[in-house]
Protein backbone atom coordinates (compact mmCIF):
# COMPACT_ATOMS: atom_id res chain seq x y z
CA UNK A 1 0.00 0.00 0.00
CA UNK A 2 3.10 2.25 0.90
CA UNK A 3 4.39 1.99 -2.56
CA UNK A 4 1.06 2.90 -4.20
CA UNK A 5 1.28 6.52 -2.29
CA UNK A 6 5.01 7.26 -3.12
CA UNK A 7 4.00 6.89 -6.46
CA UNK A 8 0.91 8.96 -6.15
CA UNK A 9 2.94 11.46 -4.34
CA UNK A 10 5.41 11.25 -7.42
CA UNK A 11 2.64 11.69 -9.90
CA UNK A 12 1.52 14.47 -8.08
CA UNK A 13 4.63 16.44 -8.10
CA UNK A 14 5.43 15.70 -11.79
CA UNK A 15 1.69 16.77 -12.59
CA UNK A 16 2.04 20.08 -11.12
CA UNK A 17 5.43 20.78 -12.69
CA UNK A 18 3.47 20.30 -15.65
CA UNK A 19 1.46 22.16 -15.05
CA UNK A 20 3.88 25.55 -13.61
CA UNK A 21 5.57 24.75 -16.88
CA UNK A 22 1.80 25.63 -18.44
CA UNK A 23 1.62 28.68 -16.74
CA UNK A 24 4.70 29.64 -17.59
CA UNK A 25 4.60 29.37 -21.57
CA UNK A 26 1.47 31.79 -21.22
CA UNK A 27 3.31 34.19 -18.50
CA UNK A 28 6.46 34.26 -20.99
CA UNK A 29 4.17 34.34 -24.22
CA UNK A 30 6.03 31.76 -25.72
CA UNK A 31 2.94 29.37 -26.14
CA UNK A 32 -0.28 27.96 -25.28
CA UNK A 33 -1.20 26.86 -21.97
CA UNK A 34 0.51 23.37 -21.88
CA UNK A 35 3.63 21.72 -20.72
CA UNK A 36 5.17 18.47 -20.12
CA UNK A 37 7.45 16.96 -18.04
CA UNK A 38 10.18 13.87 -18.91
CA UNK A 39 10.83 11.74 -15.87
CA UNK A 40 13.29 8.68 -16.10
CA UNK A 41 13.96 6.58 -12.71
CA UNK A 42 12.22 9.18 -10.75
CA UNK A 43 14.24 11.71 -11.87
CA UNK A 44 12.96 15.26 -13.71
CA UNK A 45 14.73 14.80 -17.28
CA UNK A 46 13.41 17.44 -19.04
CA UNK A 47 10.47 20.32 -18.23
CA UNK A 48 9.29 22.63 -20.59
CA UNK A 49 6.04 24.64 -22.42
CA UNK A 50 4.54 24.90 -25.50
CA UNK A 51 6.57 26.89 -27.61
CA UNK A 52 4.28 27.52 -30.65
CA UNK A 53 4.10 31.70 -30.71
CA UNK A 54 7.70 31.80 -29.68
CA UNK A 55 9.32 29.33 -32.11
CA UNK A 56 6.86 30.04 -34.97
CA UNK A 57 6.19 26.47 -35.03
CA UNK A 58 2.63 24.76 -34.99
CA UNK A 59 4.50 22.16 -33.99
CA UNK A 60 6.66 23.30 -31.06
CA UNK A 61 3.69 21.36 -28.41
CA UNK A 62 5.30 20.78 -24.96
CA UNK A 63 4.95 17.22 -25.49
CA UNK A 64 6.80 17.13 -28.74
CA UNK A 65 9.52 19.84 -27.33
CA UNK A 66 10.14 17.81 -24.18
CA UNK A 67 10.87 14.94 -26.66
CA UNK A 68 13.14 16.59 -28.46
CA UNK A 69 15.00 18.13 -25.53
CA UNK A 70 15.52 14.75 -23.99
CA UNK A 71 16.14 12.91 -26.92
CA UNK A 72 19.13 15.21 -27.03
CA UNK A 73 19.65 15.20 -23.25
CA UNK A 74 20.26 11.46 -23.19
CA UNK A 75 21.61 10.96 -26.90
CA UNK A 76 18.96 8.22 -27.69
CA UNK A 77 15.69 7.99 -30.21
CA UNK A 78 14.03 5.59 -27.96
CA UNK A 79 12.55 6.59 -24.35
CA UNK A 80 11.56 3.33 -23.41
CA UNK A 81 12.47 3.75 -19.76
CA UNK A 82 11.02 7.21 -19.05
CA UNK A 83 7.25 8.59 -18.25
CA UNK A 84 5.85 11.58 -19.33
CA UNK A 85 3.19 13.93 -17.16
CA UNK A 86 1.45 16.17 -19.58
CA UNK A 87 -0.82 19.15 -18.33
CA UNK A 88 -3.82 18.30 -20.63
CA UNK A 89 -4.71 15.04 -22.90
CA UNK A 90 -2.53 15.42 -25.55
CA UNK A 91 -3.40 15.28 -29.32
CA UNK A 92 -2.78 13.21 -31.93
CA UNK A 93 0.36 14.65 -33.15
CA UNK A 94 1.97 14.45 -29.61
CA UNK A 95 0.35 11.27 -28.83
CA UNK A 96 1.96 9.66 -32.03
CA UNK A 97 5.14 11.42 -30.92
CA UNK A 98 5.09 9.38 -27.51
CA UNK A 99 4.26 6.23 -28.94
CA UNK A 100 7.18 6.31 -31.35
CA UNK A 101 9.82 7.28 -28.72
CA UNK A 102 8.58 4.28 -26.46
CA UNK A 103 7.88 6.28 -23.73
CA UNK A 104 6.35 3.62 -20.88
CA UNK A 105 3.86 6.11 -19.49
CA UNK A 106 1.78 8.67 -19.74
CA UNK A 107 0.13 10.89 -17.02
CA UNK A 108 -2.11 13.58 -17.93
CA UNK A 109 -4.04 16.34 -16.23
CA UNK A 110 -7.03 17.78 -18.29
CA UNK A 111 -9.26 16.10 -20.26
CA UNK A 112 -9.14 17.04 -23.79
CA UNK A 113 -12.99 18.17 -23.28
CA UNK A 114 -11.88 21.13 -20.67
CA UNK A 115 -10.46 22.93 -24.95
CA UNK A 116 -13.71 23.10 -26.26
CA UNK A 117 -14.39 26.58 -25.89
CA UNK A 118 -11.07 27.16 -27.90
CA UNK A 119 -12.62 24.42 -30.60
CA UNK A 120 -10.01 21.34 -29.72
CA UNK A 121 -11.89 19.47 -27.33
CA UNK A 122 -13.99 17.55 -29.98
CA UNK A 123 -11.19 16.50 -32.52
CA UNK A 124 -8.86 15.54 -29.70
CA UNK A 125 -11.09 13.61 -27.58
CA UNK A 126 -12.56 11.89 -31.05
CA UNK A 127 -9.27 11.52 -32.54
CA UNK A 128 -7.71 9.53 -29.94
CA UNK A 129 -10.59 8.17 -27.72
CA UNK A 130 -13.38 7.81 -31.06
CA UNK A 131 -10.56 5.62 -32.37
CA UNK A 132 -9.63 3.88 -29.30
CA UNK A 133 -5.96 4.67 -29.86
CA UNK A 134 -5.41 5.00 -26.26
CA UNK A 135 -7.17 1.47 -25.71
CA UNK A 136 -4.40 -0.13 -28.16
CA UNK A 137 -1.38 2.14 -26.78
CA UNK A 138 1.70 -0.01 -25.89
CA UNK A 139 2.21 2.59 -22.71
CA UNK A 140 0.16 2.61 -19.53
CA UNK A 141 -2.12 5.75 -19.50
CA UNK A 142 -3.53 7.58 -16.62
CA UNK A 143 -6.00 10.49 -16.20
CA UNK A 144 -5.24 12.88 -13.47
CA UNK A 145 -8.18 12.55 -10.96
CA UNK A 146 -8.98 14.69 -7.94
CA UNK A 147 -7.09 17.92 -6.85
CA UNK A 148 -4.62 16.84 -9.70
CA UNK A 149 -6.85 17.34 -12.39
CA UNK A 150 -8.55 20.58 -11.39
CA UNK A 151 -5.09 21.98 -10.80
CA UNK A 152 -4.37 21.26 -14.64
CA UNK A 153 -8.13 22.31 -15.87
CA UNK A 154 -7.26 25.52 -13.80
CA UNK A 155 -4.75 26.14 -16.28
CA UNK A 156 -7.08 26.16 -19.46
CA UNK A 157 -9.88 27.63 -17.64
CA UNK A 158 -7.99 30.66 -16.39
CA UNK A 159 -6.70 31.00 -19.88
CA UNK A 160 -9.78 31.00 -21.55
CA UNK A 161 -10.89 33.67 -19.17
CA UNK A 162 -8.05 36.01 -20.33
CA UNK A 163 -9.14 35.72 -23.87
CA UNK A 164 -12.64 36.86 -22.90
CA UNK A 165 -10.72 39.85 -20.62
CA UNK A 166 -9.13 41.26 -23.46
CA UNK A 167 -10.34 44.35 -25.64
CA UNK A 168 -10.61 43.93 -29.13
CA UNK A 169 -8.34 46.32 -31.57
CA UNK A 170 -10.29 48.96 -32.91
CA UNK A 171 -8.58 52.22 -35.38
CA UNK A 172 -8.84 54.83 -34.25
Amino acid sequence: MEDANVGQDSDHIFLKQAVEEAYEGVDTKDGYPFGAVIVRNGEVVVSCHNMVKRNKDPTAHAEVIAIRMACEKLDKQKLSDCEIYASCEPCPMCFAAIQITGIKRLVYGARAESLTPLGYGDFISDALRGTTSFQKADLEIKKAEGDDAIMAEEVLVNYIKSLHKKKPITAE
